[in-house]
């Protein structure tokens, strides 16, 4: 500015026990007298099988609770379950400060950086001694809030958030529609012809709006260049209230074949909270 259970489950079916019309001196038939008994049982059964599934559920025990959301995707994404649990492969990141979220791939993991920076921070916030006045609440306004990628990279393949402050009255349409926003962007990630050896190409770019939120989002792909790296990038940039949201997500351009359909589902989550 990406793993399941299978699981069998078998139908319990209750023991019939067979009814008579009594024993030869007029009194109730030993299965008869046992009835209540097996009701009780068969209760006690159901709700500890209802206990167990509750138990696993919040533990996910050996992926069970994924595998169950699996079943109905949809409805855990709803409920955003997929906070807690790997839904469909994907997790969820809700930053509630920012007022932003999107799924990335289950496998990748939080950018350690950001996360000992935001550890430090609450842990700052939690102390009951002032901070010190040399302390600013992010030294480099372009620097993420957020960073997923496969543990072990290198960088190069990770989704990303940043948050920068610009005038309240700011819009991206004035910039014009989807192309002209697009061109803009890849021209200053070029810096406008300062750096000839990096090149950019915007691909595509779409509009996507959301009439609840009344929010506008520019959805970009473009490839950047240069003689040491190629890469692949897809974007999306959304103002609000005087902060531009931009989600960038890039990989080489040699993974980018396996890696599209989960670029293009980050970045169709990628919507506000606020």
């Amino acid at each position: 500015m990406g793993l399941a259970v299978q699981a069998r489950f078998r139908t319990w079916n209750p023991i019939r026990v067979p009814r008579c019309s009594g024993n030869r001196n007029g009194g109730p038939s030993p299965a008869e007298e046992f009835a209540p008994l097996a009701t009780k049982f068969q209760r006690r059964l159901l709700v500890g099988i209802g206990s167990a599934s509750l138990v696993a559920f919040g533990a996910n025990f050996g992926g069970i609770t994924s595998f169950l959301l699996d079943l109905s995707p949809q409805s855990g994404r709803n409920l955003k379950l997929d906070v807690l649990y790997p839904i469909g492969g994907y997790s969820r990141c809700i930053d509630t400060k920012e007022g932003f979220e999107f799924i990335y791939p289950a496998n990748w993991v939080g950018d350690q950086t950001i996360l000992y920076r935001a550890a430090k921070k609450r842990e700052m916030e939690r102390s009951l001694d002032p901070p010190p006045l040399n302390v600013r609440r992010r030294s480099n306004i372009n620097e993420p809030v957020v960073a997923f990628g496969p543990p072990g990279s290198t960088g190069e393949l990770n989704v990303s958030v940043i948050v920068s402050p610009v005038a309240p009255d700011f819009s991206i349409e004035a910039f014009g529609g989807p192309d002209e926003v697009g061109e803009a962007v890849v021209r200053s990630i070029t810096g406008s012809g300062q750096h000839p050896e990096v090149k950019g190409t915007l691909i595509k770019s779409s509009l996507r709006e959301d009439s609840v939120r009344n929010a506008k989002y520019y959805e970009l792909e473009f490839r950047v260049e240069s003689p040491s790296f190629r890469r692949h990038n897809v974007s999306v940039c959304c103002a609000r209230g005087g902060r531009l949201f931009t989600l960038n997500a890039q990989a080489p351009e040699s993974d980018w074949p396996g890696l599209k359909s989960d670029f293009y589902r980050i970045a169709n989550s990628f919507s506000l909270t606020i």
